[in-house]
C-alpha cells in the first residue's frame, strides 16, 4: 500500500491485533481498539492491565490490522516499540463511538468514567510497517 492507502485503510474502524512479549519471550495477543494519526498508533488500557506490565518489561510490539474474511484479503502490520503514557481516557472517550453506537458508548463511558485516573494510553511508534493490498 501506499502511505496514502494505509492510512485510509487504519482510519476504518475495525479491531486490531496487538501482540507484546511475555517474561519468556513468548509472544501475546490481544484484540484492541485503536487510533492511528499516519505516525503513531494508539491503544486505551488500564494501569493494571498485565499488556502494560508486559510492555514495561519490553516495549517492542505489534499491531495487525486486516479486512475480514469475504472480502479481498487487505492487512496493515506496525511493528515497533510501545510507551505508557496517562490520560487513557480520552482517547476512550474518542473512540467509544466509532466502536459501539452512541447508547451504548454513552452507557459504557459512564461506567469507564468512575475510574478515570486508571487509563492509560499505549503509544505505539513504528520502527517498521508492513502492508498487503490487492
Amino acid at each position: 500500500m501506499t502511505p496514502e492507502a494505509r492510512d485510509a485503510f487504519l482510519s476504518v474502524t475495525r479491531i486490531a491485533k496487538l501482540a507484546t512479549l511475555n517474561g519468556d519471550g513468548s509472544p501475546n495477543v490481544v484484540p484492541v481498539w485503536f487510533d492511528w494519526d499516519g505516525r503513531e498508533a494508539r491503544v486505551f488500557t488500564t494501569d493494571s492491565s498485565t499488556k502494560v506490565k508486559r510492555i514495561e518489561r519490553d516495549p517492542r510490539v505489534a499491531l495487525s490490522v486486516e479486512e475480514p474474511v469475504g472480502v479481498p484479503e487487505a492487512w496493515v502490520t506496525i511493528e515497533g516499540t510501545a510507551s505508557v503514557e496517562p490520560d487513557g481516557f480520552a482517547l476512550a472517550e474518542r473512540l467509544a463511538p466509532r466502536y459501539y453506537g452512541a447508547v451504548q458508548a454513552e452507557e459504557t463511558l459512564r461506567e469507564w468514567a468512575k475510574m478515570r485516573g486508571r487509563w492509560v494510553v499505549l503509544r505505539i511508534t513504528p520502527r517498521r510497517i508492513r502492508s498487503s493490498a490487492p
